[in-house]
């Protein structure tokens, strides 16, 4: 997908079929932004992209050739929002399960990885900006959490080790941590379980996904002489 309009900056959204990453495609569409709209589930992301005029490219970050592909498809990219991720089960430490454990590993740490290794020279020489969805779980641990954690807390460290090696280039890196988010997270975790799922967010205060979007769209929207390091965005009743 070649940028018709080289004046309009191109922003690339992963896990965008839905959630945060469709909050975040619409957000920035609105801000003027072209839409790069990317996720595995083909028909929503198409859905996503023709509500906000944007481009779908159906995309796994766990495969280099999906990948790839992607990558081909792009001229320019402004900004990579890798937004794509999430957890598996509750399971404590002596129950762990090892197939959950990769999954977490695979997708929320090597899939930003290979995303952003395979776009960086392309977002270097737009001055571009990679913004990281973590989590709340990237700096603070909680039983039956430890897979989770500690993918996130490995993408918390290779989003701040990319800041430190390229802070002489003109890219900028940012990590957003939201707590809780009403969305489908839940659910994947507890693989379909709705009861489960619906518990986690009753009785409480929660954010929506446009509450997380915003946050992203503000802080690609300042001058490209700031860079906002790390956003840390919960409910009022979380801390």
């Amino acid at each position: 997908m070649a940028n018709s309009d080289n004046s309009q900056k191109v922003a690339i959204v992963t896990g965008a079929s839905g959630g945060i990453g469709a909050a975040t495609a619409a957000a920035l569409a609105k801000d003027g932004w072209q839409v790069i709209v990317a996720a595995r589930r083909k028909a929503n992301i198409e859905e996503v992209a023709a509500e906000i005029g944007g481009t779908a490219i159906e995309l796994d970050i766990t495969s280099e050739e999906s990948v790839q592909a992607l990558v081909d498809q792009v001229d320019r990219v402004d900004l990579l929002v890798n937004n794509a991720g999430g957890a598996k089960g509750l399971d404590p430490i002596a129950h762990a399960n090892l197939d959950d454990w990769t999954w977490m590993y695979e997708t929320n740490v090597l899939g930003t990885l290979r995303l952003t290794k395979a776009l960086l020279d392309k977002l270097i020489a737009a001055e571009g900006h990679v913004i990281n969805l973590g989590s709340m779980a990237s700096f603070t641990a909680y039983a039956g959490g430890a897979g989770y954690n500690a993918a996130k807390f490995g993408e918390g460290a290779l989003t701040r080790v990319l800041r430190l090696e390229h802070v002489g280039d003109p890219i900028r890196v940012t990590q957003i941590d939201p707590g809780r988010v009403e969305t489908d997270f839940s659910l994947n975790r507890f693989k379909g379980d709705q009861a489960k799922a619906d518990a986690v967010y009753a009785d409480k205060l929660n954010l929506s996904p446009e509450d997380v979007a915003e946050s992203i769209r503000w802080a690609a929207s300042l001058p490209k002489h700031v860079n906002i390091d790390r956003i840390h965005i919960m409910p009022r009743d979380q801390a």
